[in-house]
């Protein structure tokens, strides 16, 4: 499915260059670009203390137009905050809950990223070694040498599948199970997109290939690997990759798409209308944004990632490097934002975080730190319109918050 992915991860920690810094205005702006911006010395900034009253405003007033809830961890060495607001559910009024599960959607990048490098680690496989020496007839002949730490990072030039992109077909089909092969299949019956590793290009395919890779190396499902080297390991027992399912097991709130009047199944809500994409299949995103998990879990994650529990150290840094290439697309010549697996960020003030966002229709997800641990992000925002190509005013708010101890606005 060909995704603005590009504009979804930078929904809520977008990612700068080393060499840059971002405005509040620009900090969190979905794009399909990064934002242009003055050079600053990539200096890491001390956190500040945290804001409480700048959190609680951040996620204030829910259920609004905006969202229908929200739920905020900060953590660290440097202090820590939790908040949830909102309801569960729209009919029935349910409050929200901090425990509740919720689809964490390119959050899931980070674990495809993680155990292939922990593979890596193992010797079983080479960042420097080709996708066409570990799975054979999986590329077409015409295509160049793509090797496995040009998937991480995005620099493979692999494209995506031609599909529509609007939200009345995602809606259509929100029931179909696709397999990863139909998925690569599709998209590469379209050329390379560039020489790879000359630039960089966020897309879904760069992640089942990765995940498809994960499965013959290991001899085993994509889930199992996961599941076993990381979710059990790292305690993440509220957790789990649903295949086909398309429901959410155990607590959950339920995520809300905005819709025009007369839509099929809307609802009237606020002085719109949406349409519940809660049961939704996951399969069109498999390694690339299938998870479903809590906050307090992905907490657990970023601290056990961040401090070489799950990558050893000394394959870990290419989750903390931005290839030096240019960006592919509409970009011009904008500098590479992703890392392997995450994006790099310095906020207003010099700070640095690493992180990932997600979003699924109704479901807007995003986890990061320090490099040092000194501050963690995890958030769920069940935004109405967690696919929106306009900035979202709610996850900046919290970023700023959280990170720069500001309130937007």
């Amino acid at each position: 499915m060909k995704l603005t992915a590009a504009c979804l991860a930078l929904a809520t920690l977008l990612v700068a260059t080393p060499a840059q810094a971002v405005t509040p205005a620009q900090a969190l702006t979905p794009s399909a670009c990064p934002p242009s911006a003055a050079v600053q010395s990539d200096s890491d900034a001390p956190i500040p203390p945290v804001n409480a009253a700048a959190l609680r405003q951040s996620i204030a007033g829910l259920p609004a137009a905006d969202a229908t809830a929200a739920i905020v961890r900060v953590g660290g060495t440097k202090g820590s905050w939790r908040g949830v607001t909102g309801v569960a559910d729209l009919t029935t009024r349910r409050e929200a809950s901090e425990h509740a599960r919720f689809r964490a959607g390119s959050v899931t990048k980070m674990f495809t990223t993680a155990v292939v490098l922990q593979l890596v680690a193992d010797g079983d496989v080479s960042l420097d070694g080709t996708v066409q020496h570990y799975l054979p007839g999986l590329l077409p002949d015409s295509y160049p040498e793509v090797r496995v730490g040009q998937l991480l990072n995005h620099t493979s030039g692999l494209p995506s599948p031609d599909l529509p992109d609007s939200f009345e077909w995602a809606y259509r089909t929100r029931f179909k199970t696709w397999t990863p092969q139909e998925y690569v299949a599709l998209a590469v019956r379209n050329p390379i997109e560039f020489t790879p590793g000359t630039r960089q290009h966020y897309l879904n395919i760069n992640t089942f290939v990765a995940g498809l890779l994960i499965e013959k190396v290991t001899g085993r499902s994509y889930k199992h690997e996961v599941t076993t080297r990381i979710l059990r390991p790292v305690g993440m027992r509220d957790s789990y990759l649903p295949g086909t399912s398309p429901r959410i097991r155990g607590p959950h709130h339920k995520g809300y798409q905005s819709v025009p009047a007369g839509f099929t199944d809307a609802i009237a809500y606020s002085a719109g209308h949406v349409v519940d994409m809660t049961k939704s299949s996951v399969t069109s995103t498999w390694a690339s944004g299938d998870l479903i998990s809590t906050a307090a879990d992905l907490e657990k994650f970023v601290k056990a990632l961040f401090s070489g529990k799950v990558v050893p150290p000394a394959q870990l840094e290419p989750m903390f490097t931005v290839p030096d290439v240019t960006m592919y697309d509409d970009c011009g010549n904008q500098p590479a934002v992703y890392t392997s697996g995450m994006s790099k960020v310095v906020l207003p003030g010099g700070i640095v975080a690493y992180g990932k966002t997600g979003a699924r229709y109704g479901y807007a997800a995003g986890v990061g730190a320090t490099r040092d641990l000194s501050r963690t992000l995890v958030y769920s925002v069940n935004s109405t319109d967690a696919k929106a190509s306009g900035q979202n005013e709610r996850t900046l708010g919290i970023a700023l918050a959280a990170y720069a101890g500001r309130a937007h606005g």
